[in-house]
């Protein structure tokens, strides 16, 4: 009752996906007395409205803890990161893709974001970590993403190395992010803008198009679509 009330109260405040995942195996000694995360997933682009949007959802689902009398701690989104204080210190620390792969929520696809089957990689995260009981989802255990390389293949800055994220081996090197961060940098300085949002757009999971529909094992006729 406890994990249907919150995901209900969570999807009917903006949410539009919420999973709950036992966690305390990653966590540090700081925080594994808060052995459960519950992960909070919204489909829009990440900006000021989104951060603020997540933020309002972590404090509803945090007084409704604190309430009832079990402790939480609210991991921000990561664009929301304040540097000095006390949460800022444990973003090394938890990673909100951990608390939504092992929710069940989508898996690590081969340009490094959460690949949900139906938003593909256009959920932005949150996470709270809680002692409270929940009911706990079934983790993804592999990448779904088949024979799918549009993303490596299309990378301006060849910063994706192509490799399969799975539970079993999560530091796998999916991103090289010094090419990545270079190509930033030059395309900020060109053309004022920091992402290009390739590795998004090009998702065969996310697409708004036509192509939502269609698996990634497809990608040789996605790719000989693209202009």
């Amino acid at each position: 009752m406890l994990s249907d009330n919150i995901k209900k109260d969570l999807i009917t405040s903006g949410a539009t996906v919420v999973g709950f995942a036992g966690v305390k195996k990653v966590l540090s000694y700081e925080i594994a007395h808060l052995e459960n995360a519950i992960s909070i997933g919204v489909d829009r682009n990440l900006n000021e409205n989104t951060i603020g949007l997540l933020i309002r959802l972590q404090k509803r689902v945090a007084q409704y803890l604190k309430c009832i009398g079990y402790k939480y701690l609210c991991i921000p989104p990561d664009s929301d990161r304040i540097r000095g204080t006390f949460i800022s210190k444990l973003y090394s620390l938890f990673n909100h893709k951990v608390a939504a792969t092992s929710a069940g929520l989508g898996w690590v696809g081969r340009n490094g974001l959460l690949i949900n089957p139906e938003y593909g990689p256009r959920l932005s995260l949150a996470t709270v970590l809680t002692n409270a009981p929940l009911i706990l989802d079934n983790p993804v255990e592999f990448s779904l993403c088949g024979e799918c390389t549009l993303c490596v293949d299309f990378c301006p800055s060849s910063a994706l190395t192509g490799s399969d994220w799975s539970r079993y081996e999560p530091f796998v090197e999916l991103v090289r992010t010094s090419y990545c961060d270079i190509y930033k940098k030059n395309s900020r300085a060109v053309k004022g803008k920091p992402n290009c949002g390739l590795c998004i757009n090009i998702c065969p999971y996310g697409r708004k198009s036509k192509y939502k529909s269609i698996s990634p094992s497809r990608s040789s006729e996605l790719r000989s679509s693209e202009p």
